[in-house]
């Protein structure tokens, strides 16, 4: 069988989205396992007032590229910036990039995305839609291209239970939706975005849904491949275990955990939480590049990369105190934490509304008064309000289930060498979870929220002076209440006499019993 890295050697290979998360982890993975690859092209846009040359070297710097670095020193030098701009005609690419890139390049991974689930209509539509057709434009220009690979979410046709790897008709016909919004101002955009989107929940997974649509119809022109990921988590194997670069998703999630904000969330908990490793994503993606222009086949072939179905993990592991995100931070705490890590994870809503009152509002309320009585400015409300329009906008994904068919996923590790399977390893089978989880929430630790390991036992301290402070705090409550209520009332102090008075009834005759069996 034909070597994926052989076959990328010599290759010249366009990225876009090379700056976010999985293009880093995209270009960090085949500098490193296709050391033969000829060049990366990557797309990038210069922001805030950095070039786009300062904001690649910055990527390159980071931790992640520490193994590439360390074997290949020079492995920067294959890396190309392209100034562009998806907002803009023709992607804003020079007449001499474009040149370049149509004579040069043969395989392109288009990962660039907004994932933003409370984007505006009108902006998710040119990222997202507008920005694929015109790089499908560019790809039909080069020569010597042999493979397309489409990044795409396993929630774009979230409107469906039971989802199969294939290319669902579109919700709208994109052109139609695209002519139709460019006389609109964005406020009436915005009142008709509910109708539009129909029974999907956010602009993200129908334009995710629309982007589909428009990359099959070029599927005569170009050999495609789309790939599903569902919820891309941190690494599982690679670069090393746990890396993480932002607070989407579950990483927000598992940091307010640990932080002690997050205190309740609404749930299903044997909803399955379909995370998936980062390194898993791009694994396939590589490999999928590699079947498609190897192959070539007839179709689009849709990889749904998803773990539901092959080896579940599920919303209430989460909050499970044997293993998972909150014992870990009890042995790794973070630093500075509001409260000791403890989540509540239902799916009432009532039950849900009670505990963000008295577990997270009551709290931050009492905690700005502290800050205002003290001369500094009061903000934990400010947090918790951005932290329940997150967890809010996650709800839709963390209270249903969903059933996607694997079947090319399967059929492509079949294609794989065995030493294919061990380099470009896209097995979830083989993912302990106990063991991936304890490594993200360290991940986040380390990672994105840059704190060094040997401090832990003072954040571990800082834990205990919050237990502390907990303790002291129930003790004056149940004084405050037996004054309140129970010194002042004859039935209450007979109702609590009776209980003190079986208590020490129950002791007395528990230690008689001892007693009586030495």
């Amino acid at each position: 069988m034909a070597c994926i890295a052989d076959y990328y050697a010599g290759k010249s290979v366009l990225i876009t989205g090379a700056t976010g998360f999985m293009g880093k982890v995209l270009v960090e993975k085949l500098l490193r396992c296709c050391p033969g690859v000829s060049a990366v092209y990557v797309l990038v846009r210069p922001k805030a007032g950095q070039s786009m040359q300062q904001r690649v070297s910055d990527m390159m710097k980071c931790k992640l590229f520490d193994r590439v670095r360390e074997e290949n020193p020079d492995f920067h030098k294959k890396v190309v910036p392209i100034s562009s701009e998806l907002t803009q005609s023709g992607l804003a690419i020079s007449p001499q990039d474009a040149a370049k890139l149509s004579a040069c390049v043969n395989i392109v991974f288009h990962c660039a995305a907004t994932i933003r689930f409370d984007e505006p209509l009108k902006h998710a539509l040119q990222l997202n839609v507008i920005a694929t057709q015109q790089l499908l434009s560019l790809a039909k220009q080069m020569h010597n291209l042999e493979a397309f690979v489409h990044i795409s979410t396993a929630y774009a046709n979230c409107n469906r239970r039971h989802i199969d790897e294939v290319i669902y008709p579109p919700p709208v016909e994109p052109k139609k939706l695209i002519d139709s919004l460019e006389w609109m101002d964005d406020g009436m955009v915005r009142d008709i975005t509910p109708r539009l989107i129909g029974e999907r929940p956010n602009t993200y997974t129908y334009t995710k849904a629309l982007a589909e649509c428009v990359v099959q119809q070029e599927s005569d022109k170009l050999n495609i491949a789309i790939i599903r990921p569902s919820i891309v988590g941190a690494s599982w194997q690679e670069p090393f275990p746990g890396w993480i670069d932002n607070f989407n998703g579950p990483s927000g999630v598992f940091i307010a955990a640990g932080k002690g904000i997050l205190r309740t969330m609404r749930a299903n908990n044997d909803a399955v939480a379909d995370l998936i490793p980062v390194d898993v994503v791009i694994n396939l993606t590589l490999a999928a590049g590699w079947y498609t222009a190897v192959h070539r086949p007839k179709t689009v072939l849709v990889y749904n990369c998803t773990t539901g179905g092959i080896n579940p993990f599920h919303w209430g592991e989460i909050g499970e105190c044997r293993h998972h995100v909150m014992s870990t931070f009890k042995r790794n705490p973070l630093e500075q934490a509001f409260r000791r890590p403890n989540a509540n994870i239902t799916s009432n809503y009532l039950i849900n509304q009670y505990w963000i009152l008295v577990s997270h509002k009551f709290p931050a309320l009492l905690y700005d008064l502290y800050l205002r009585l003290s001369g500094q400015k009061p903000h934990m409300m400010r947090i918790f309000n951005r932290l329940h329009k997150a967890i809010g906008l996650l709800e839709y994904f963390s209270s249903q289930d969903w059933e996607w068919n694997s079947d090319n996923m399967s059929m492509l590790m079949g294609q794989l060498s065995p030493e294919d399977r061990k380099t470009f390893n896209f097995d979830v089978r083989q993912l302990n979870w106990p063991e991936y989880i304890e490594n993200y929430c360290i991940g986040t630790k380390k990672y994105v929220l840059n704190e060094d390991m040997s401090d832990i036992p003072a954040a571990r301290q800082h834990l205990r002076k919050l237990r502390n402070i907990r303790y002291t705090f129930n003790t004056l409550l149940l004084v405050f209440i037996w004054r309140v209520f129970i010194a002042r009332s004859q039935m209450a102090r007979n109702i609590w006499y009776f209980v003190v008075s079986l208590c020490f009834k129950f002791l007395s005759y528990f230690r008689a019993s001892s007693t009586l069996t030495n």
